[in-house]
């Protein structure tokens, strides 16, 4: 991980979802207040990684939350082992995908109604989580409710089927590595073509990156392209999600 380590302890909260309380995990920055980050999970649920990457938010000033979107599956913890990967995506290819947005999008409104937080919400959300903040944030727009108010997306594997149906017009940055195994460089030229019509977007690529590339547990990890993705990220919350 190219950030310092923290000492952040997550608290284990509930979200009142149209299908009961769905568990997840609540980070607060040292000063115990600030903007709110909704942290959407890779694949393979709100793992270690994950979890390091939302005490790394808190510690630059945000409340994280990261909620376990398989609850409705039956699956609250990490998917581990050799055969994760096979069992991650077929986690997905099982969720119900509008549900799945729903509960996201309640858990941006659970957020906004801390008491800790004290400005703006955004989302953070990686892979998987990547292309449901994209949705979540596209759909908070259409209902004409308050909008995120900044989007960080790396490499969102849904956005091939969502970028040109739907629109963000919040700040919003994403990140795509130009050697991804699932998302190849033509697609990600598309998505790019058409997300950056909307003046506030931002989009990254970096050649030689995997998908995967900032999760240090996994062979697709890429250290340069990790760090220099991170410290735009860092940046970009800076400006469109600033902390007191």
């Amino acid at each position: 991980m190219t950030s310092e380590p923290t000492t952040a302890t997550p608290t284990d909260v509930t979200i009142t979802t149209d299908a009961g309380a769905m568990p997840a995990h609540l980070w607060l920055p040292p000063g115990g207040q600030g903007p709110g980050i909704v942290l959407l999970q890779e694949i393979f649920g709100v793992s270690a990684y994950v979890r390091r990457r939302a005490a790394d938010l808190a510690a630059l000033g945000y409340v994280v939350v990261a909620p376990e979107v398989f609850w409705r599956l039956g699956v609250t913890t990490p998917v581990e082992g050799e055969d994760a990967l096979t069992r991650g995506m077929g986690l997905v290819q099982q969720l119900d995908w509008p549900a799945a947005v729903g509960d996201a999008t309640a858990t941006v409104e659970w957020l906004r109604d801390r008491d800790e937080v004290t400005a703006g919400v955004g989302a953070v959300g990686f892979c998987f989580g990547g292309g449901l903040g994209f949705n979540v944030a596209a759909h908070l727009e259409a209902e004409g409710g308050p909008a995120l108010d900044a989007l960080v997306s790396y490499y969102g594997s849904a956005l091939p089927g969502l970028h040109d149906t739907m629109t963000v017009s919040a700040p919003s940055l994403h990140h795509f590595g130009l050697a991804d195994s699932f998302i190849d460089t033509d697609t990600v030229r598309r998505i790019e073509a058409s997300l950056v019509e909307a003046p506030a977007t931002v989009f990254e690529t970096y050649a030689g990156a995997d998908h995967a590339f900032d999760n240090d547990d996994m062979p697709w990890h890429h250290p340069a392209a990790s760090a220099l993705a991170w410290a735009t990220t860092t940046e970009f919350l800076r400006e469109h999600l600033p902390t007191a």
